[in-house]
């Protein structure tokens, strides 16, 4: 069985982000690590290969250099090769063009099951995993809370909050789990020892027969005008009513995705 995760390098903080001339997010100039959406999808291939036999996990990621570090801390919590897409070309590309990259990486691999997180901490769009199963013809089951697997066949459920639903789906295709599906175990020093020697293979555009024209900032069907910093303010929460102030407090957080 053919696993590939999907892992992205964002900023730690998105108080630290900075913005390049060309007002695309200055990945160099603030620290870097996974995103933690991602850590759960990992953790969840991790699990899967615990389970199987003959499971090979392949973390993915595109982007700069340094995206380098988050293949590194996959391969850290279990995953046994990594790919990096890197091309200069990719600089600026939007989600359709980051589908467009992570499915060719796909079919040239070759897969049973991709995984994902439901969104990236900094763009927080929670396309891709439908984009890309769009791309490669498969089903995507997207804000999963568990999953299993068996033979052939993807077993997973997702609370809305109202109910629970009961997905399944035949492989390959396309999984996003979130942060129910369980909790991310830290990697043992051996495994972080370990992670250095594995196999991390280097990409371009040509290996993946896309033609940079169809990527990066130019090709991007969205434009950025402005960016502008928010200031820092603290608000406080007045009810007297504590469920009411509980509701309100959980309602704030839920619409900027930390629930």
């Amino acid at each position: 069985m053919k696993i590939v995760v999907l892992t992205k390098h964002v900023p730690r903080a998105i108080g630290e982000v900075s913005f390049a001339q060309d007002l695309t997010v200055d990945r160099a100039a603030v620290r870097c690590r996974l995103q933690d959406a991602d850590e759960y999808a990992v953790e969840q291939a991790a699990r899967i290969a615990c389970r199987r036999l003959d499971v090979q996990v392949t973390a993915l990621t595109m982007g700069p250099s340094g995206a380098s570090a988050a293949l590194r801390t996959a391969l850290a919590r279990g995953a046994d090769e990594g790919v990096h897409v890197l091309d200069d070309a990719l600089h600026g590309s939007d989600a359709p063009a980051t589908s467009l990259v992570l499915a060719a990486a796909c079919r040239r691999l070759g897969f049973d099951l991709v995984l994902c997180g439901t969104a990236s901490t900094d763009s927080a769009m929670s396309v891709i995993p439908a984009m890309l199963a769009e791309r490669l013809g498969v089903p995507a089951l997207c804000y999963c809370d568990t999953l299993r697997t068996d033979e052939d066949m993807l077993h997973a459920t997702r609370d809305d909050g109202d109910t629970i639903e009961d997905l399944t789906a035949a492989m390959p295709a396309v999984v996003s789990v979130t942060a129910r599906s369980g909790e991310p175990r830290y990697p043992r020093f051996e495994a972080i020892a370990d992670a250095r020697q594995k196999l991390v293979r280097t990409w371009s555009l040509p290996d993946l027969g896309i033609d940079p024209a169809e990527v990066g900032l130019t090709a991007a069907a969205t434009k950025v005008t402005r960016a502008t910093r928010t200031e820092d303010h603290i608000k406080a929460v007045h009810d007297e009513d504590p469920a009411g102030a509980a509701t309100r407090i959980a309602d704030f957080l839920t619409r900027r995705q930390f629930l």
